[in-house]
């Protein structure tokens, strides 16, 4: 059997390498949020109701998910490369649409559900890319953070950009999206440019080997037991702070609400850049202890959201936003860090997309919320300190999980965790 140090092993690469699929990560991530800061408008100028557009926005998802498992199992397979250059095709064609949309609301529909296809397709593979090629710069959670900044970066920038000019710009329904395809342009040069040392491994690699590697009962039990508990909060908590709060106080802003949401979004996602560096300081970030850390972070932030939706004060969302997109930054760099711990580049790919299809599960929460409050009549702050409840308990489940043996080996003995052939986890 062929071990799995044997089958990672790559091709020398430099170490500004990376920064192709990088750039990749940030103008998919860009694509993702270009559109939500727009709802307002939508509305208004288009006379759509609230559950037309909650459609339009859910189709998102619709077409990330499968894509995420798609694109994952064939770049373990084919090579990164090809997956990623597809996905900004399909993104260029899903914004060209939500352009269109502007005169057609079918347009707005397809263009969303390509826009979920075409980040599905991308942000496990980029992120395995981003880790493969970042294996020079001496630090294992390098590929973690780099991957999780490149994403953020576009998190935050494409929504502030196009609220930005959808509130103060001519033509609203079609400037804010023009940067995203100049954008697109650059992505594919950089790309093509780019080294796959997967295209290569996968020549010799088994064809079986990656459904077999995420099969392992280890890595299942894994999944089971920490990430599924774990991921949601990823963008749970950036979900409140992107949809839940600003929507709450758009009444208090009117006539500024489309800025006011560019604003908070970028704020938050900002925020998740900014904490990596005091990431980086935190010793062993493969250990259990950053995995509870992030879920303070997290339990914090919603409880500052609370506070906010209480008063119904912008400034206090201003807040709770940047500390809700910390916790993101805490989260995401330590699911990604998870994620690589228990499964060899072989079936990294697939893996990773598993992981993502679990954190954007953390999505619903907004629309959970908006369901409760209808049916229940508790007020927002209540609602979210009843999510905060339902984080500590996940807390509290992983502080127990990190301090049984078969857990707490995976952490002490990281470079034995790696999933093999022949080794599965223990």
């Amino acid at each position: 059997m062929v071990s799995t140090q044997a089958q990672d092993r790559t091709t020398t690469v430099s170490e500004s390498a990376w920064l192709g699929p990088g750039l990749a990560l940030a103008v998919m991530g860009w694509g993702a949020n270009q559109f939500p800061p727009l709802i307002v408008l939508y509305a208004r100028e288009l006379g759509l109701t609230a559950a037309v557009l909650n459609a339009i926005f859910g189709l998102y998802a619709l077409g990330l998910i499968p894509a995420l498992l798609i694109g994952g199992r064939l770049s373990d397979r084919l090579g990164r490369k090809p997956i990623v250059l597809v996905s900004l095709a399909i993104s260029a064609v899903g914004t060209c649409l939500l352009i269109y949309g502007g005169e057609a609301v079918s347009a707005l529909f397809a263009g969303r559900m390509l826009s979920g296809v075409a980040n599905g397709l991308a942000f496990g593979t980029g992120a395995v890319w981003v880790k493969e090629l970042s294996s020079t710069a001496g630090d294992a959670a390098a590929g973690p953070r780099r991957a999780t900044i490149a994403m953020t970066v576009g998190f935050s920038a494409g929504p502030l950009v196009s609220g930005l000019c959808a509130q103060w710009l001519s033509a609203p329904t079609v400037l804010p999206y023009l940067p995203h395809l100049v954008l697109l342009a650059i992505a594919v040069v950089a790309v093509r440019r780019a080294p796959d040392p997967r295209r290569h491994a996968a020549q010799t690699a088994s064809p079986t080997q990656d459904a077999a590697t995420t099969r392992q009962p280890g890595v299942v039990a894994h999944f089971v037991l920490v990430l599924l508990p774990f991921a949601p909060w990823v963008f749970g908590t950036a979900a409140i702070a992107l949809a839940y709060l600003p929507a709450l106080i758009a009444p208090e802003i009117a006539g500024h609400a489309m800025a006011f949401g560019a604003i908070v979004i970028g704020l938050a996602a900002s925020a998740g850049i900014v904490v990596q560096p005091l990431i980086r300081r935190i010793p062993h970030p493969e250990s259990p202890r950053l995995l509870l850390i992030s879920m303070g972070v997290a339990l914090f932030g919603i409880g500052v959201a609370a506070w906010a939706a209480h008063w119904r004060s912008p400034w206090m969302v201003f807040s709770a936003s940047v500390l809700l997109g910390v916790a993101y930054g805490f989260t995401q760099f330590r699911g990604l860090v998870e994620v690589q711990q228990i499964v060899g580049l072989h079936a990294l790919g697939t893996a990773t997309a598993v992981y993502q299809i679990l954190s954007y599960l953390g999505f619903a929460v907004p629309f959970l919320l908006s369901i409760a409050q209808s049916r229940t009549g508790l007020s927002p702050a209540t609602l979210l300190l009843i999510v905060g409840g339902i984080a500590a308990v996940a807390t509290g489940w992983l502080a127990v999980i990190t301090r049984t043996y078969t857990h707490r080996h995976l952490y002490e003995h990281p470079g034995q965790a790696s999933v093999t052939e022949s080794s599965p986890v223990r």
